[in-house]
């Protein structure tokens, strides 16, 4: 039997989603509406809680009580109110609609879009079915991989992608004296931010503590028994034996809800300078959108927390009528593997006649820089081991500012806030940011 629609007036502001950059928007509204009413609506019953812990609250680092992003008073005292555990099935923007799954229709004045992204998981692979097949990117996959862990005394996994989700489930598995391998389809791990040298660094890192690394291959079939995984075939016939799986390949853009509606995707929801779809009044923000790069000058998807939360909040100003830019997003990564501390910024690779590439390696001290530079700028860099000045050049990146005058201090034990333009360290004492 159909369900009966039934219809929840609107309000003047809606956010979809309930991670960092929804909570972004919040603040943002608030700055210039302190009053107007505020309904967020997530899938996901918890309140709001940060994605990067839970690795660490797998591996035991952190409990659970240290994994809310915000105050438990955060909405009540913002004025939100909040449908946790609804869950969207589409946005309609003619009807200023949003259809759940319990059969309501959310009727919304402003909306932001932030539902963030869905793993990816390979349709090809034989027995993907199996119980003990996992992805990893929300506190539910977390508590289902432990409780599974438990229940089934899990002592073998295989963890399927070598980018920075797949490492961070690693390590987790690690801390909890699991033998992991780890199987990526790139000839070397990290491959989007690393090149050859930082990866060995980080595949090094990562067998230093038992893990197993397979690289230029990948998953085929996934064997059982008794509908349990039990083994990973991959592509040149190896088994790797296990008795789970997790598949950490990426997550690529919600945006199934607005599929054939006049809001325009490519791979994710294309926005303009001021976080707006091309529908008035629709704004996106977060792994979902699809927003200006700082680097290319074209737009692109840049699934990391600080540009989520920076997002959302310049949506929020804007949907509260503040006219706020947005400048731009840089790719950027902090990730520790298992205890070798790394940074990359921008177009770390530096491929191409155009590019200029400095670097040092200290392979005894496990210390590697790299900045690349196009023309006198420099557009990424690597830090190794030693990331101390990182903040400094990518500060220099965002900003654009030539480094012809002290490009021979730059990988120099030396070079520090000392070594800038005076204008410029000024500007970086003295600017303005955006508190998360």
């Amino acid at each position: 039997m159909k369900k009966t629609m039934t219809t929840k007036s609107k309000t003047p502001y809606t956010i979809l989603g309930n991670s960092v950059a929804a909570i972004g928007a919040v603040t943002g509204i608030r700055e210039v509406d302190p009053d107007g009413p505020i309904r967020l609506i997530a899938k996901e019953t918890y309140h709001t809680y940060s994605r990067p812990l839970i690795s660490y609250l797998l591996g035991g680092k952190v409990d659970e009580t240290r994994m809310p992003y915000r105050p438990p008073d955060f909405y009540d005292t913002r004025g939100v109110e909040p449908l946790l555990g609804v869950e969207a099935t589409r946005v309609d923007p003619d009807r200023q609609v949003i259809e759940t799954t319990d059969g309501e229709a959310i009727e919304f004045e402003k909306l932001l879009i932030a539902v963030g992204g869905k793993p990816i998981v390979p349709p090809n692979v034989v027995g993907i079915d199996a119980e003990g097949v996992f992805t990893f990117t929300s506190w539910d996959d977390a508590r289902r991989i432990q409780k599974y862990i438990d229940e089934n005394a899990v002592d073998r996994v295989v963890v399927i992608g070598g980018g920075l989700i797949g490492l961070k489930s690693v390590e987790a598995l690690v801390e909890l004296g699991i033998k992991v391998s780890v199987v990526e389809l790139a000839d070397r791990i990290l491959s989007v931010t690393f090149d050859q040298t930082a990866s060995d660094m980080a595949r090094a890192s990562l067998e230093r503590v038992g893990v197993d690394v397979y690289c230029g291959t990948t998953a085929t079939e996934i064997k059982q028994v008794n509908d349990k995984v039990r083994g990973v075939i991959l592509r040149d016939g190896a088994e790797v034996p296990c008795s789970m799986v997790v598949f950490a390949v990426g997550v690529f853009p919600n945006i199934g809800l607005i599929a054939n509606t006049g809001i325009e995707t490519d791979r994710g929801i294309l926005v303009d300078d001021h976080l707006m779809t091309s529908v008035a009044g629709v704004y996106a923000a977060g792994d979902v959108a699809q927003a200006y790069d700082l680097l290319s000058g074209g737009r692109r998807p840049i699934p990391i927390l600080p540009t989520a939360y920076r997002q959302g909040f310049i949506a929020g100003k804007n949907m509260a009528g503040q006219k706020r830019k947005y400048e731009g997003g840089l790719a950027m990564n902090a990730v520790d593997i298992c205890g070798l501390k790394t940074i990359s910024v921008g177009d770390t690779l530096g491929e191409g006649s155009e590019y200029e590439v400095l670097a040092s390696y200290d392979e005894r001290a496990s210390v590697y820089k790299k900045i690349v530079l196009k023309g006198d700028r420099i557009v990424g860099a690597i830090f190794i081991g030693q990331i101390n000045r990182a903040g400094i050049i990518t500060g220099l990146i965002k900003n654009g500012i030539g480094v012809s005058d002290f490009k021979g201090m730059l990988l120099t034990e030396d070079f520090g806030l000392i070594s800038l333009p005076t204008e410029y360290r000024k500007h970086v004492v003295s600017g303005a940011s955006i508190e998360m």
